[in-house]
């Protein structure tokens, strides 16, 4: 007779085949009464609704939300293919959204579908799904993205309120920044005879710099007969050009983002007192705050170590015992990483305080933080050695996090991007705040990034001459509260009034966060 572990193996093995087929919306008959029970019992299965189910880690919390936003997209394709076939398509808003890589969890998900009973569908952690009976896009103005179906740009564009402009400032702008020709939107302008709609989209093209663009709808609605009054559907105006050629939405998104979030954090943060003179003075207090460093760094992100054991691998007295505990061996190597990367980060302050470009330094050095902060996992040979190669190769989740983000294949357009607008930044305020906030926004790496994010941010306040500055175990939900709003809200100003305060606090000379004795 099996035992219960054998069961729940068996029970497992049945979800894993379920998975391998991408399966992500598991459903009543998916699985044998017995083990779909067996898995819920055993925290491997949560229920969505009746007879739907998302794949689970019985180690999350039963109200942890990280389950449900990582299984959001890919649940509500199913759902909705079941629902609808192929008769449904998100709303144009949205639509927009997700071709311009803004994958935020929505608290309400906007569906439409000739079918719908116009009805809200209650889904976990405060989000629902709205389905209202409307028209959907012509066949050759759909696009799919994930099992979604989707308006496509054009027809999203044409399709849109007027307000989606004012909320959504810049994905509508790197939305307008994928049109390539006028004529991509003005078949569906023509067609419809839409005057209000092409005076918007030629205000809002003239907007961001797309003058030809602006100009040709314009002309074309004129000499249909169309009587055409341009307006300009954004509050503002962006100091910036988007280059004409650029084919990465997300990568434009990043530099309007930057654009947006510049104004709030020179208004939040403290002016920098310029690189000091006496570059071993700095260095020295920086090395001075190390240990208080290593632990709230360690512990923001659920590592458990103390001021000995941070102490006995800075000596090199540690020696990994096979015999340790498996827990206590996963944070001593955490500690052992995290001291040979900052080894790594002592060096770049070092660049930066003789005057090197702090972006250029950022960019030219991170990969060896990196190497160094998980190198002796590899050594221990609980990581592969190709886990040190670089850029993440898979989709990364952010624990409680309704942001997700960017694809893999586009953070390797996104990495260079963010460190040009690093490199060419001369507020140093601005160079701190953003590069840690892009840096975790995108999420580069599997594992690691609030740490090399604390990291970059470290060095570019050396580059303004602000202190070293630890970001307090006890603050953590503020910190991560103000990160949430930076990435889902695009709201900055929380993060830079906290990180504010912080360094503030630091030149002033108040004591460094204290390590609790217990």
């Amino acid at each position: 007779m099996a035992s219960p572990h054998e069961k729940l193996a068996e029970s497992l093995e049945a979800l894993r085949a379920l998975q391998e087929r991408g399966v992500v919306a598991v459903r009543s008959g998916d699985l044998t009464r017995t083990h779909r029970e067996r898995l819920v019992k055993n925290g491997f299965l949560q229920e969505v609704m009746k007879g739907w189910y998302i794949p689970a880690r019985p180690d999350e919390a039963t109200r942890e939300s990280t389950a449900w936003y990582a299984s959001f997209w890919g649940f509500c394709a199913a759902y909705l293919k079941k629902r609808f076939g192929t008769n449904w398509s998100l709303s144009p808003e949205q639509s927009l959204l997700l071709h311009v890589g803004n994958m935020t969890v929505p608290r309400q998900l906007l569906v439409r579908s000739p079918k719908a009973r116009n009805r809200i569908t209650t889904l976990p952690h405060d989000t629902s799904l709205f389905d209202t009976r409307a028209a959907l896009p012509e066949a050759g103005q759909i696009a799919e993205k994930g099992g979604l179906r989707l308006f496509s740009v054009p027809a999203s564009l044409v399709s849109c309120g007027s307000g989606f402009f004012r909320q959504n400032a810049t994905d509508a702008r790197a939305a307008l920044a994928m049109v390539r020709n006028a004529s991509d939107v003005l078949a569906l302008l023509l067609e419809g005879g839409r005057t209000t709609v092409a005076g918007r989209l030629a205000g809002a093209f003239r907007n961001i710099g797309r003058d030809r663009i602006a100009d040709d709808i314009v002309k074309t609605m004129q000499t249909a007969d169309y009587d055409i009054r341009e307006k300009d559907p954004f509050e503002d105006t962006i100091n910036l050009i988007l280059p004409a050629r650029e084919q990465s939405p997300y990568v434009n998104r990043i530099r309007l983002m930057w654009q947006q979030m510049r104004e709030p954090i020179l208004k939040q943060f403290p002016a920098a007192p310029g690189r000091p003179s006496d570059i071993a003075a700095y260095l020295k207090a920086a090395d001075d705050i190390y240990v208080t460093d290593a632990y709230h760094s360690l512990s923001i992100e659920g590592y458990r170590v103390s001021p000995e054991l941070i102490e006995r691998v800075r000596s090199g007295e540690w020696n990994p015992d096979e015999n340790e505990d498996d827990r206590d061996h996963r944070n001593a190597l955490a500690a052992r990483g995290y001291w040979q990367a900052y080894q790594a980060v002592r060096k770049s302050v070092r660049k930066v305080l003789e005057g090197d470009n702090p972006g250029a330094v950022g960019d030219d050095d991170h990969g060896d933080w990196y190497r160094e902060m998980f190198g002796p996992g590899v050594t221990a040979g609980l990581l592969r050695t190709a886990d040190l190669a670089g850029y993440r190769n898979d989709q990364v989740y952010i624990r409680r996090s309704m942001h997700v983000p960017p694809r893999h294949e586009a953070v390797r357009d996104c990495m260079p991007a963010f460190f040009d607008l690093l490199r060419e930044e001369l507020e140093p305020s601005v160079r701190v705040v953003l590069g840690h906030f892009v840096f975790v926004y995108i999420h580069p790496y599997m594992d690691g990034n609030g740490r090399m994010g604390r990291f970059l941010m470290n060095v570019m306040l050396a580059a303004g001459g602000y202190h070293w500055t630890v970001i307090p175990l006890e603050k953590r939900d503020h910190y991560m509260a103000a990160l949430e709003s930076a990435s889902v809200e695009q709201d900055i100003s929380p993060f830079a009034m906290f990180l504010g305060r912080l360094v503030s606090e630091s030149l002033e000379g108040k004591p460094a966060p204290q390590i609790p004795t217990s």
